[in-house]
């Protein structure tokens, strides 16, 4: 499985403008085409970025999917009105999973014309490795895991960089560095709140992000 974590940084008041047409126009669309969109979040910290994240099979099945939709007419329908939102939209991480911690499988989502938040809150953490051999994964998996679980997380996820080639250059991804990436999503927001440090060993970002309404990662 390949996942690319997507952040925007939107012009101010914007987001909510662009969470409605990405969820009335593109959720559908994009799943249509083989993609997974696993969850759309708006970041708790910052009311102008937009956090959202879609999975593929592989690589190859990325660039086939990303090529049918970014040529195919919802996108270029919508592309202006999307775009006009956005002041940066490069901020991409191309990410495999942690073995022995599988991505859990997408929740239902709100249906279409849904609005407002998703229930819940989820965390996630950005943390800098030195290389593929770097023991920060292990430890992640060996004990920030469980100690999750016990503040109250349900689904955790954990994913690392994917090395290959981007296949789809025509979108750019973070190059240069290796990083790990997790995710735990928390029925109580409160409780999440309180696990915020839970594992902050060589981070580089924290994150406490609000599902929206269609998102199928939420609490």
């Amino acid at each position: 499985m390949i996942v690319e974590l997507r952040q925007y940084t939107l012009h101010p008041g914007r987001r909510d403008v662009l969470i409605d047409l990405f969820e009335r126009e593109f959720v559908d669309s994009q799943e249509a085409l083989g993609m997974t969109l696993i969850g759309q979040f708006r970041d708790l910290d910052d009311p102008d970025r937009f956090v959202w994240l879609r999975a593929f099979p592989d690589m190859e099945a990325r660039r086939r999917s990303l090529e049918a939709f970014y040529s195919g007419p919802v996108w270029q329908a919508n592309r202006d009105a999307a775009n006009a939102t956005m002041i940066d939209s490069d901020d991409v991480l191309l990410l495999t999973p942690l073995g022995g911690i599988a991505v859990p499988a997408p929740g239902e989502r709100g249906p279409r014309g849904a609005r407002g938040p998703g229930p819940g809150r989820v965390l996630a953490g950005v943390h800098a490795l030195d290389g593929p051999h770097d023991s920060l994964p292990r430890r992640f998996r060996d004990v920030a895991v469980s100690a999750l679980r016990n503040a109250g997380a349900g689904p955790v996820a954990a994913l690392v960089t994917e090395a290959g080639t981007n296949t789809f250059p025509r979108l750019p991804v973070r190059e240069g560095e290796r990083v790990l990436v997790w995710l735990a999503a928390f029925a109580d927001p409160m409780a999440a709140d309180a696990a915020c440090d839970v594992f902050t060993e060589r981070s580089i970002q924290r994150l406490r992000l609000e599902p929206t309404a269609r998102s199928r990662l939420h609490g």
